[in-house]
């Protein structure tokens, strides 16, 4: 089994990097504060050894397992040679197993780490940072009183990547490791064994509209066009929706929906063509691969259908990459509806 280990100084970014690296690789995220947290939750303090021992419970469950690979983040102090034992503990149990550990190395100025202490993201999954005067002492404590960062050529590893993330986004590093490494995408079959879709009842209509507004404004305050499902009204679903040649179902990842599919026929008595409108996930969902692996899911539950017909914005280039990715071309001309949005027509022929 292969390991990824994030290491940087604090609020370098590795938790929201391996965030970002599971979004788009099969390896599991297993951050530092995962087993540091709930031990301080629990006994008002921080306790070293209970930590280390919930480590090492989890590392052996998780060698036990089928995943591919876990990401692993922690803060290595290259002056204790203490952290140098662990380091080398924990990889040896992976090397063990015949697979291969990727180091990379997160660097970032102390200024932008502080301001990067403060993010909603890391105070959500890190209570004892929320504390900010707090953690902001512990963070230039810590840079003070230990070598954070490798010294040049000091970590011999074949698989090392060193990356200075002070003006990069998470999900840009994200991408330069699995490119770096050579990482397959993240497996479809997995994921599609995750998604499940769940057929639409009426009494749902109401939370279904409210989903369908979060997940087109943005779109909607980008090209302010009239015919944005953001504004679409809760009647105009409802009518949809009691069409007998028409199916709303919610999009469930785990059981959590995060968005909704609508697939039908414009002819009750036609079944071999058939189109999707719309089709939306949820923001804090999207870029996971959801919408891929739920059309496929569509084309496998209508196999009767041997046209697919769908519309988009020309100027989304990330959903034209989509549709075109499972198999749909352009067909006939694009309706430009203001300066800002064209709309283009795909097909997909079976």
């Amino acid at each position: 089994m292969d390991l990824v280990l994030l290491i940087g100084s604090g609020a370098v970014g590795k938790m929201t990097v391996g965030q970002e690296l599971m979004k788009i690789t099969d390896f599991r995220l297993f951050h530092n504060h995962m087993t540091i947290e709930p031990v301080i939750e629990i006994f008002g303090y921080f306790n070293g050894a209970l930590v280390n021992k919930l480590r090492e419970d989890i590392f052996e469950e998780f060698l036990r397992s089928e995943q591919k690979g876990m990401i692993f983040t922690y803060m290595w102090a290259f002056d204790l040679q203490s952290d140098w034992d662990f380091i080398k503990g924990v990889t040896d149990r992976f090397e063990a197993t015949g697979g291969t550990v990727y180091y990379v190395e997160l660097v970032a100025d102390q200024a932008v780490r502080l301001e990067r202490n403060k993010t909603e993201n890391r105070l959500r999954n890190k209570a004892s940072k929320r504390d900010l005067q707090i953690s902001e002492d512990r963070l230039k404590n810590e840079d003070s009183h230990y070598r954070l960062e490798s010294r040049e050529g000091e970590l011999p590893f074949a698989n090392y990547f060193k990356i200075d993330n002070t003006k990069l986004e998470p999900d840009e590093v994200a991408r330069m490791i699995k490119e770096h490494f050579g990482f397959p995408d993240r497996g479809a079959d997995e994921l599609m064994n995750r998604i499940k879709l769940k057929k639409v009842a009426e009494e749902d209509l109401e939370l279904l509209h409210e989903m369908q507004v979060e997940s087109f404004m943005p779109l909607y305050e980008k090209y302010h066009d009239e015919i944005s499902p953001a504004i679409e009204p809760i009647e105009r679903i409802k009518g949809r929706f009691a069409q007998p040649n028409r199916s709303y179902f919610f999009i469930e990842k785990d059981g959590a929906k995060v968005g909704v599919i609508n697939v039908g026929h414009r002819d009750p008595d036609e079944k071999e063509i058939s189109f999707i409108s719309p089709i939306f996930i949820l923001p804090k969902y999207q870029g996971q691969g959801i919408g891929y692996a739920v059309i496929m899911k569509v084309f496998s539950m209508y196999p009767q259908v041997k046209t697919w017909k769908l519309d988009t914005i020309l100027e989304e280039k990330g959903n034209c990459h989509l549709y075109e990715k499972c198999g749909f071309v352009r067909i006939g001309e694009a309706r430009k509806i203001n300066e800002k949005m064209t709309i283009v027509d795909y097909e997909r022929r079976c």
